[in-house]
């Protein structure tokens, strides 16, 4: 059983994930003036792969857990955050909304360590590399919104 819920929370992950292909940064974000602690490209995806698995080993130690329908709530609520980051970021380019959701993420991450540290120890420890991420990705954004005042500002239209 633990093995089947591990592939649906990491389905979940994944389809958060593909966000990343979705909207990818472009020569918008290549445009932009980034702080020094800028990790390389190459961090991202071996950072999420490594995050999402002991995302998907959380969760689905959570759902075998009795008493989990909190922890279980506050797991959807994340994902579906952490998937909204990058189409409004990358995707409408909107530097200011994207804080606002990383910010968010970053709440909804720690009450997650906190509920699920109630429920499965485990699983709460395995969501603090994510909450440490989230905190290197909000900063990230904070300070692309600082770099770039102009660009925060005045995000482009969106087509209808």
């Amino acid at each position: 059983m633990f093995w089947m819920l591990f592939g649906v929370f990491l389905v979940a992950c994944l389809g958060a994930g593909a966000t990343g292909g979705l909207f990818p940064p472009g020569p918008w974000y290549r445009a932009l003036d980034k702080p020094w602690f800028t990790p390389p490209d190459w961090v991202f995806p071996v950072t999420w792969t490594l995050l999402y698995l002991c995302m998907a080993t959380a969760g689905a130690r959570i759902a075998l857990a009795d008493g989990a329908g909190l922890a279980l709530a506050l797991w959807a609520l994340q994902i579906a955050f952490n998937g909204l980051w990058t189409p409004v970021f990358f995707g409408k380019q909107n530097i200011r909304l994207g804080m606002a959701v990383v910010g968010f993420l970053w709440v909804v991450v720690l009450a997650c360590i906190l509920v699920f540290w109630q429920v499965d120890r485990i699983a709460g420890l395995l969501f603090v590399p994510y909450l440490i991420w989230v905190s290197i990705a909000s900063a990230l954004n904070a300070e692309v919104w600082r770099l770039n005042p102009d660009a925060a500002r005045n995000p482009p239209e969106t087509p209808r």
